[in-house]
């Protein structure tokens, strides 16, 4: 199996855009404990495949503890999930296990997209996986630094080749992405499920980890635990 890797392809096939966000909704809420710290996420209703999936994960397997963040990226993004991690040993390259299954490509721009601190499914590449289908395990937390033109204009760009003129860049979009930053080169080919709500300090510090040439730390950051404070 391919590394299930964080690839934009420049030609990519559109997944429908489905659902509205819901004022007043109440949001699931996953705690990660990590080895340098608490990660609080909500995941969205809007996604309700990655949310069940993600939520099922943590309640009836506890799957992600004892995972490693194995891939992290300073100012991109940091990386976890894969159940080989567990016991890896050092050096040990990973990011190419999950379970056996993936979830359809839940897109929902332009309400959902990739701020900063935004939790999203890694996926494999579009050569083998043109309908951007979701890993069942790997997700990854989105840090992304603020974005000047140059950053925006590859969004856009990205944006009108996955959907043509149907989706465009919000102002608000632009906004959040210049004053808060995030990924905006990511939008529409991976599922945002989620958005961190408390802990972005611990995503810093852990994306800033020295590590080596792919990408994984050299000293193991991993999961304690992930529960579910508050359920669907």
């Amino acid at each position: 199996m391919k590394n299930i890797l964080l690839i934009i392809s420049l030609f990519a096939i559109c997944v429908g855009v489905k659902g509205q966000t819901m004022k007043g909704d109440v949001r699931p809420e996953v705690l990660i404990e990590t080895t340098m710290g608490n990660i609080r996420v909500e995941l969205y209703n809007e996604t309700p495949l990655h949310r069940d999936n993600f939520l099922k994960l943590i309640r009836e397997d506890h799957f992600y503890d004892s995972l490693l963040f194995h891939r992290v990226i300073p100012d991109f993004m940091i990386q976890g999930g894969d159940p080989s991690s567990k016991n890896a040993p050092k050096g040990a390259m990973l990011g190419e296990h999950s379970l056996g299954y993936t979830l359809p490509a839940e897109i929902r721009l332009p309400q959902i997209f990739h701020k900063r601190g935004a939790l999203a499914a890694a996926r494999e590449p579009d050569d083998v996986n043109p309908k951007h289908e979701s890993s069942s395990t790997q997700f990854y937390i989105v840090y992304g630094r603020r974005q000047g033109e140059k950053g925006l204009q590859r969004g856009r760009e990205n944006l009108e080749k996955l959907f043509g003129d149907s989706i465009r860049m919000t102002k608000e979009m632009e906004d959040v992405y210049t004053t808060v930053g995030g990924t905006p080169h990511l939008d529409g080919a991976y599922t945002v499920f989620g958005q961190v709500v408390e802990g972005m300090d611990v995503v810093d510090r852990i994306q800033h980890v020295e590590r080596d040439a792919n990408d994984r730390p050299l000293e193991d950051v991993r999961i304690i635990r992930a529960t579910i404070l508050r359920d669907k």
